[in-house]
């Protein structure tokens, strides 16, 4: 009886050790996937902000699919109205140089053709072969619409009030910043390589 008591014991002692051993490695695994999603405070999910500036929708100039201008929220915008038969047009080159070496910094160019100058009379497929085959442009172009005025599209009435003035004609151009404040306008006369706007351009890109 007496070897009978002391099996049975090291049988319990062995158990005793292998739970203590289980207990042990649970602690140190990591918790199932679905408890580590739960524990993903809110604040590590996307804001999903848009500045007043830029919480717009416009169809897209190539094929009229709808474009939510929020998307570009914390990027530097430049805003210009444009047309294909005007002595500014060859701007179109300058915008997409600029577009195309900024574009990794966070700047984004936004192309609104307007026949308000009645310098833009084709249809959105013939702006944007225009746009595309003459000059390359590669920056996002949204639909034909009014600028100024009455009718002006709902973002460039916004941008009037903001700075106090409405394109005097085409290619005009406002700047706004990554926080979405509209930070002023320039006039046709400015090219987009000038350089005290190519200034203030990567003054806002380097802000933070």
């Amino acid at each position: 009886m007496s070897r009978q008591r002391t099996l049975e014991s090291v049988q319990r002692t062995a158990l005793a050790g292998a739970l203590t051993l289980a207990a042990a490695v649970a602690v140190m695994l990591p918790p199932p996937a679905h408890a580590a999603e739960k524990a993903v405070p809110a604040a590590a999910q996307p804001a999903g902000n848009c500045p007043a500036s830029l919480n717009f929708r416009f169809p897209r100039l190539q094929d009229e699919s709808p474009q939510n201008l929020c998307q570009y929220a914390g990027k530097v915008v430049l805003v210009v109205n444009t047309a294909s038969y005007c002595g500014f047009t060859p701007q179109y080159e300058g915008l997409e140089a600029l577009y195309a070496k900024y574009r990794e910094r966070g700047l984004v160019v936004l192309g609104f053709p307007s026949n308000d100058f009645s310098q833009e009379p084709g249809s959105s497929k013939d702006i944007a072969d225009f746009c595309y085959n003459t000059y390359g442009v590669k920056f996002p172009m949204l639909g034909k619409s009014h600028v100024r005025g009455s009718d002006a599209n709902p973002m460039y009435a916004l941008l009037a009030q903001e700075t106090g003035t409405a394109p005097k004609w085409n290619f005009y151009k406002y700047l706004i910043d990554r926080k979405g404040q509209v930070i002023g306008s320039y006039n046709s006369m400015v090219k987009p390589d000038d350089k005290q706007f190519v200034s203030k351009i990567e003054e806002l890109l380097n802000a933070r």
